[in-house]
């Protein structure tokens, strides 16, 4: 049986259009992805390992690593203490509207 290309944007965007509930979670998971993304940076432009993060925060590197890789998702309890020890709060703001 060969194997078939897929463009995986292309696949992603379809299901978007055509099923609000995978559109919702997609969203909110770039959401996530893009949070995370933002604490790794924060922890790499400060020169701090994971090691050193954890040891800061009372987890375990492990625990670290896994929700750098995305494969844990993080408390907002445990992401906020990550944040907070790196010397950044996190904020909730308003949405810019886009519609209205």
């Amino acid at each position: 049986m060969p194997f078939t290309e897929i463009n995986v944007k292309e696949a992603i965007a379809k299901e978007r259009d055509n099923n609000p509930k995978f559109a919702k979670a997609w969203d909110e998971s770039r959401t996530e992805y893009k949070l995370l993304a933002e604490l790794v940076q924060l922890r790499k432009e400060q020169k701090i390992t994971q090691t050193e993060l954890a040891r800061r925060t009372g987890n375990k590197q492990q625990v670290i690593s896994r929700i750098e890789k995305r494969e844990n998702s993080p408390t907002l309890k445990t992401f906020c203490s990550l944040l907070n020890s790196l010397g950044y709060d996190l904020q909730i703001v308003k949405q810019m509207s886009t519609g209205n």
